[in-house]
């Protein structure tokens, strides 16, 4: 399955989707949990919930297919800690990421072997890497860190969900929920009913999720180059096939995948009113003039990249926010219900927390959003508390 089918003017990202869940035609009105969002977030809490509590049900939205978002246009880079660095209470994120994938059986060509930080000054003297790019960068430090392929990842996560009983919707567009009384969600023209939320939607659908001020919705580019033999790889610095980032400006970041072509990403391109990526077309003016900027970075950082040659240029949804930290919170419109709202129907007990808001990772979501989706469902089972440091502004 491609996301092309939902973001056609994205671009077309290097991976294969290669599972599209039942979606019956008549789902059922009314779940304990709703997920909105089927990326990485949303089908690693939704397989998580049934994994911890079998006997609840669950039911995920998705707007467009699974992965059609920022989960199917990443880089394929996990790193160990949120933009922002480490956080009181995160633990060790890598290893969480990787028991999740063991215990839910999500093969996805996860290799940890680290990451490289990358920068104009301080690098070492033996760095592999010596580019030239408004100065010499150079490898300043290694830190935990590797790659994964997206596309196995979405499909895996998705499998793990439904084999265990959770349905996903596709094509389900969240249009609004009423918090009054019993949860109420609109979603394809339909009311569905549920006891608690998780929003997993990151730079999308900002309004719905209770994201107000402070947040930055960008689509961020990247571009694959042809395959290149071992030498190649070695002789440019990226023998060991390290993902590297740079820790000061211009940004630039990559990694090498399996079949030895490399991943090359640079820029932002915001949407014409900052709030909805849906409306940028790679193909416009301004993100046309990033590519070209960022394909000719690449082809003037060492001599061996000198004919770099292009097969795919995409942009994917990034959420930042100001103080880079992900967002991690209960929904500000929800609320507890209250003990009279709890007379009027079945529903949640009286003062539980009924909805979790969750994204925000600006570039460091592909380990982080699913390590999070679980603790977001150990949070929604009422088995774990949110941290201090994820709440909205």
């Amino acid at each position: 399955m491609s996301t092309r089918d939902i973001h056609p003017n994205w671009g077309l990202a290097p991976w294969t989707i290669d599972f599209v869940p039942e979606s019956p035609a008549n789902p059922p009105d009314v779940a304990d949990f709703a997920v909105v969002g089927a990326g990485f977030t949303g089908l690693a809490a939704a397989a998580w919930l049934r994994h911890l509590a079998p006997e609840k049900s669950v039911v995920v939205f998705e707007a467009g297919a699974i992965g059609a978002g920022a989960s199917g246009r990443t880089g394929g880079m996990a790193l160990a800690e949120t933009a922002a660095g480490d956080q009181p209470g995160l633990g060790d994120v890598l290893a969480g990421f990787e028991k999740i994938q063991e215990t839910l059986g999500v093969a996805c060509d996860l290799d940890l072997g680290g990451a490289w930080e990358i920068a104009r000054a301080g690098g070492k003297k033996d760095s592999p890497i010596a580019w030239s790019d408004s100065g010499t960068l150079r490898v300043v430090r290694e830190v935990p860190g590797g790659t994964l392929d997206p596309g196995k990842l979405v499909a895996g996560l998705a499998r793990a969900a439904e084999s265990r009983g959770a349905l996903i919707l596709e094509n389900h567009p969240v249009e609004s929920v009423e918090w009054s009384g019993p949860i109420a969600l609109t979603a394809a023209g339909k009311k569905f009913r549920a006891r608690k939320i998780l929003f997993a939607t990151n730079a999308l659908a900002l309004d719905l999720a209770g994201e107000g001020p402070g947040m930055h919705p960008r689509l961020t580019l990247a571009v694959l180059a042809k395959p290149v033999e071992d030498a190649v790889l070695k002789e440019i610095g990226l023998g060991d096939r390290k993902p590297f980032y740079t820790v000061d400006f211009p940004y630039l970041w990559g990694r090498v995948r399996p079949d030895h072509s490399v991943v090359w990403g640079a820029g932002l391109v915001s949407s014409p009113d900052e709030r909805h990526l849906e409306g940028v077309d790679i193909a416009a003016e301004e993100p046309a003039r990033i590519f070209a900027s960022l394909e000719e970075r690449v082809r003037g950082l060492h001599p061996a990249l000198a004919r770099t040659e292009f097969t795919h240029r995409w942009g994917g949804p990034i959420l930042f926010r100001d103080s880079w930290l992900p967002v991690f919170d209960w929904h500000p419109a929800a609320g507890a219900v209250s003990t009279r709202e709890k007379n009027k129907t079945a529903g949640s007990p009286p003062g539980e927390k009924r909805a979790i808001v969750l994204g925000a990772y600006a570039g460091h979501g592909v380990a982080l959003s699913s390590y999070l989706g679980a603790w977001a469902a150990e949070a929604l089972l009422a088995r774990r508390d949110l941290p201090a440091w994820g709440k909205l502004d």
